[in-house]
Formats: C-alpha cells, sequence, structure tokens
C-alpha cells in the first residue's frame, strides 16, 4: 500500500486566498508559496499568501485569522433512524473531553438522556427531533459537532444542517447496510460537494461481511471507499481494529454501559501484548485480510476525500466505544477547515475582509423561562465581534449583535469573537428568517435556503379559548422556525390554523411544545389533501374565481400570500392542468424556483 499522500493548502480548491492586499497602499501584492504539513493530529501553522506589508499590525491580524480559519471543523453526523447516530455523537464529546460521563440513549433507563436530544419530546420519545449544535475543543481543534434528526419527518431540518458543514459523518448500522434515509442524505451530501467520512456502527453485533459492506458504498452510492480501520472479529467475537495508516492494532475492552472511556492496548500486529490477546486463528485471519487489502485496495488519496470521489471508512461500536476515538482524529486530520461560500454574485473566501454569515435555523423557547428564540448562524468569512452592526439585506435594516452565544445543546454561553466555520446563537427580537444574510459589505448575500414542499395537511383548533393568547403566541413563534407552515383557504369562514409540513410527526411536535412550553391545549383535526401546487404568481383572482376544481380541490394562500392548490392525489392535479389550459402548476413556491434556477445557471 502506498504511503498516503497529505494535503496542502495549495491542493484544495475549498481553501480561499486573501481577497486583495491589505490596503495598506504599499502595492503590496507579492506572495510566497503555500506550505502546510497535516502529518501530525495537532493543527499546523498555516501557510498563506503572505503580504509582504508595511503595515505589521494588518500582516498580524491575517495571520491571527488565518490560524483560527485552519484550527476550525463543522461537521454534521447523518444516518437512517436506529444506526447510532446520537449515540456515536454522545461518544464523540466524551472522548472529546466535553462530557465525562456518556448519556447515551440506553442510559436513559439510569435517568440520563444524550446531551444533543435536549428537548423533553426528545428525551422521551428516544429520537431526535432537532438538530443540535454543540461546540467544543480538543487538541487544538475548535470543533462545531451538529447532530441531526435520521427520521424522514424532520429531514427538512436536516438539510438546512447541511447546508452550515464542511465535512460529514455517515453513520452505517454493519447488520443492515446503507438504508434509504441514508441514502437521501448522501446524495445531498454530494450536491454540495460536501466531503463524507463513514463509521460503520454496530460491529459488536451480528454483521454482515465488511467488505460486502465496502461493495454497497461503491455499487449504490457510486463512491470509492479506502478503509481507515479494520474490524477483528465481528459480533461477540469483535477485540478491536487495526489502523491502517498507523498499523496499530487497537484492543478494546468493554465498559460498564459504556459510559466511560474503554480500556484499550495497542500494538505492531506482531506485538506480544496483541498476540497473547488474539487466538492463533484470529492473528492469522487478520494478518492475511491486512496483506489482501494493502495487495487490492485504493491507496488513500486526500483530493479524492476532498472532492467526494472517496469515503473514509472507520469500523467500530459506539455503545461501547470501540474506535471512536480513532474516528475523531482520523476525522480531524483528514477533514478540510471551513470553506469559501458562493453569494449570490460571487465566491467569498473565508478569509475575506467582511464579515459574513447566514441564518440555517432559528429555534424557537429554548428557555421556556424567557420565551426567546435564537437564530443559529454559520461564519463564513472575517471575524465576529460581539456588540458588532451588521447589515440585514433582507430587511435593509442595521442590526447590533449584541446578544451572542456558544452553544452546547440547549446551554449556552456568551461568547465575544468568533471566526468562520463557527456557529452563534444569535438571541433578540430581530425578525430573521432561514436563509438570510448578515455582512459588514452591503454588495454580499449568500443564497437562500430552499423550503421542502409539505406533504401532510392538518386543522389545528384551540379547544379552550380562555387560552387564546397562549395558543396563538405559541403558534406564531413555532411557525417561525419554518419547520411547519400555516396555509389560509380561500373563502373560507373559519379562522382554525391549517398547518402544513414535510412529514406527520411534525404536527405531534408542535401539539406537545404547545402544551409543555406555552401551557395551550390543541386538537388535531386531519385534513383530506395530500399534495399542493403553486398556481403561477401573476394569476389574479378572477382567474380564480373561474378554475374549474376536480372534487375535494381547494385553492390557498400560503405565508407569502402566493395561491396555491391543495388536491387529494397526484390525479385530481394532472386532471386540473387539463381541464385549465394555461395554468402551469409548480411543485415548489416561487422564492424556492429561483433559488434553484440561480443554482442552475452558477
Amino acid at each position: 500500500m502506498a504511503t498516503p499522500r497529505t494535503p496542502s493548502v495549495a491542493v484544495t480548491p475549498r481553501h480561499g486566498a486573501f481577497p486583495k492586499p491589505c490596503g495598506c497602499g504599499a502595492g503590496c501584492t507579492q506572495t510566497r508559496p503555500n506550505s502546510h504539513d497535516r502529518d501530525g493530529l495537532t493543527p499546523p501553522i498555516p501557510g498563506f499568501p503572505l503580504v509582504h506589508c508595511l503595515n505589521p499590525a494588518t500582516l498580524r491580524r491575517l495571520v491571527s485569522l488565518q490560524k483560527e480559519i485552519e484550527r476550525r471543523r463543522t461537521f454534521a453526523i447523518i444516518s437512517h433512524p436506529d444506526a447510532g447516530k446520537t449515540t456515536l455523537t454522545e461518544k464523540l464529546l466524551l472522548y472529546g473531553g466535553a462530557v465525562h460521563l456518556a448519556g447515551s440513549v440506553t442510559a436513559r433507563k439510569h435517568q440520563r438522556a444524550s446531551t444533543s436530544d435536549w428537548m423533553e419530546l426528545e428525551r422521551k420519545r428516544g429520537i431526535s427531533i432537532s438538530s443540535t449544535v454543540l461546540q467544543f475543543e480538543y487538541q487544538g481543534f475548535a470543533i462545531n459537532l451538529l447532530d441531526t434528526p435520521g427520521h424522514k419527518d424532520f429531514s427538512e431540518d436536516t438539510y438546512r444542517v447541511l447546508t452550515a458543514v464542511d465535512g460529514v459523518v455517515m453513520v452505517i448500522d454493519a447488520a443492515k447496510g446503507i438504508e434509504s434515509q441514508t441514502q437521501k442524505l448522501f446524495e445531498i451530501c454530494r450536491r454540495r460537494g460536501i466531503p463524507i467520512f463513514t463509521f460503520i456502527n454496530k460491529c459488536d453485533r451480528p454483521t454482515q461481511d465488511p467488505l460486502e459492506l465496502l461493495d454497497e458504498l461503491e455499487r449504490v452510492l457510486g463512491i470509492g471507499s479506502f478503509p481507515v480501520n479494520w474490524p477483528i472479529g465481528t459480533g461477540v467475537d469483535f477485540k478491536g481494529v487495526f489502523d491502517r495508516l498507523n498499523k496499530e492494532v487497537h484492543l478494546y475492552e468493554r465498559t460498564a454501559g459504556g459510559l466511560y472511556r474503554a480500556p484499550e492496548s495497542v500494538g505492531d500486529v506482531e506485538a506480544a501484548i496483541i498476540r497473547e490477546q488474539l487466538s492463533p486463528e484470529m492473528h492469522a485471519k487478520l494478518t492475511e485480510e491486512i496483506d489482501m487489502l494493502n495487495m487490492a485496495g485504493e491507496d488513500f488519496d486526500i483530493d479524492s476525500v476532498y472532492s467526494g470521489q472517496m469515503t473514509p471508512v472507520f469500523f467500530g461500536s459506539a455503545m461501547n466505544n470501540f474506535g471512536v476515538e480513532l474516528l475523531l482524529k482520523g476525522f480531524l486530520k483528514y477533514s478540510p477547515p471551513p470553506a469559501a461560500r458562493d453569494s449570490q454574485e460571487v465566491t467569498i473566501p473565508t478569509d475575506h475582509e467582511a464579515f459574513t454569515a447566514f441564518i440555517f435555523k432559528i429555534q424557537a423557547n429554548m428557555d421556556p423561562k424567557h420565551r426567546d428564540r435564537i437564530a443559529f448562524a454559520r461564519i463564513c468569512s472575517g471575524k465576529f465581534e460581539r456588540d458588532m452592526t451588521v447589515i440585514h439585506p433582507r430587511s435593509g435594516r442595521k442590526v447590533r449583535l449584541a446578544s451572542s452565544h456558544k452553544l452546547f445543546g440547549n446551554e449556552r454561553e456568551t461568547v465575544d469573537d468568533a471566526y468562520p466555520g463557527d456557529i452563534v446563537g444569535l438571541v433578540g427580537l430581530n425578525d430573521y428568517g432561514i436563509g438570510d444574510t448578515l455582512t459588514t459589505d452591503p454588495s454580499i448575500q449568500y443564497r437562500e435556503i430552499p423550503i421542502f414542499t409539505p406533504e401532510c395537511f392538518a386543522y389545528l383548533h384551540n379547544p379552550n379559548t380562555s387560552k387564546f393568547k397562549q395558543f396563538r403566541q405559541g403558534l406564531d413563534q413555532l411557525l417561525q422556525e419554518g419547520v411547519i407552515q400555516v396555509l389560509e383557504v380561500r373563502g373560507s369562514l373559519t379562522r382554525v390554523p391549517l398547518l402544513a409540513a414535510v412529514g406527520q410527526l411534525q404536527f405531534e411536535v408542535v401539539q406537545y411544545r404547545l402544551e409543555t412550553e406555552y401551557h395551550a391545549e390543541s386538537r388535531l383535526e386531519s385534513a383530506p389533501w395530500s399534495v399542493i401546487r403553486w398556481l403561477p404568481t401573476d394569476i389574479t383572482e378572477a382567474q380564480l374565481d373561474g378554475l374549474s376544481l376536480p372534487t375535494g380541490t381547494k385553492v390557498a394562500y400560503d405565508r407569502h400570500e402566493h395561491a396555491v392548490a391543495l388536491f387529494d392525489s397526484d390525479w385530481a392535479s394532472s386532471y386540473f392542468e387539463e381541464t385549465n389550459a394555461g395554468i402551469k402548476l409548480s411543485t415548489l413556491p416561487p422564492e424556492s424556483m429561483e433559488i434553484l434556477t440561480r443554482h442552475i445557471e452558477a
């Protein structure tokens, strides 16, 4: 096996150069070559275009900014439900030193819950409902880890998170292989050009053959793979892994409930401490498999990882902490730092002189005592400083970022400065929306985040009129999160909100949160529609009056007052177009169509 080639800043197009000389007026345009070493785990002093500048203060600022950018790692964990995503998240926190006792999903019987599943309903249902930001430091790296919901009903929240990350860890159940939701999320990552690392989990249970799992990655997902480590045994015989890049065997011991770091023995494959713990048959099989991989497998190539053509693969068991630390170190070593990002006009490098960020998530009522809402902003360029004033291009207003927070689940602490790659929580009364840009340069505006098309519809009744204020306030705040929508049926005499969502579980979440967070009862009534289509934006009220509607079809208005048609089947939608010549329906709202068009043209 060839020695893996280590990357330099020069080989990855994901790094931006300084946008222009420092501005000292000395005509400083010369640079010296990059030099960057990733052999060690600790982030090196990065190479960067060095401006020959007469202003030492400016040079120091640029060097400091580039150092901070290089040590950032912002990534999400994705998987099909029950593959072990949230458990892995918790164990990465354990090995990263962010928690001292893992609150894994199985530990709920001991009255512990996962750090990332902070919402009360998540703790009760045992599933992730909302994406969570977890920020911590580890061996010189500043890590922004985002845990995402695995259930398809919450896929819109997951998609928004994927707009804010520079890398992804894809968790696969070793027994089940690639499942439907994993495949869908993988395709989103591929379209966005996000490097993907793979963790094949639950190797301590009955599994598929490891070679078959690697073949499935290429056959189903169309991506090459490089097993960074290799399992030693499977199921009850799973002993540990062989680290192929460092040529070391890691043998693990189980801990009670997987709450603590697993003790391990590390040594060369022929070391006495390793031979003593493996049977002669298992040792012989391991050496045979190592030789086979070295002869037949692909070489590790970091450029292929960055371009999405190869996924580094790690084997282990998150529940028992087997292979988790190797995954953490391997990901930090070989994953890219924050990347340049496309705005509506040009690509903005991370070390651009302007501060820029965009809002990818809004969470209402994270602190029930204050009834506040927090906007999650991904910093793209420049330096964030608390109390700075930025422009909110959508409204044209200037906004002072006074209340800013570093996030760890539902915990927060004031943050004074932050850098590209960081996620900052912004609290206040500002009218932020999903996809909004914040910038010190009014010419920069990032592309909006498209919304998903709803597939489920239901009326939400308020059975207790004395609690109308709480009901209305709670619903309004939950609507601001952008996960559910309210439609107004044309000509309806009732004021009962008609909710629209991607999945049915979203309605349960709304009801539960209204009751527990706002003390407002609600009653859900199923609506007969399953298909929504947007009508042309230039359609007139007279034209709406003259439409020939299939039985059961209704016209309504979305939150932007665009006209939509609600159908009970795809057949009804097709029949509508046949009987209303010249009326073209759209599966996406106008604003999302504009975003899609800009992406295609770009």
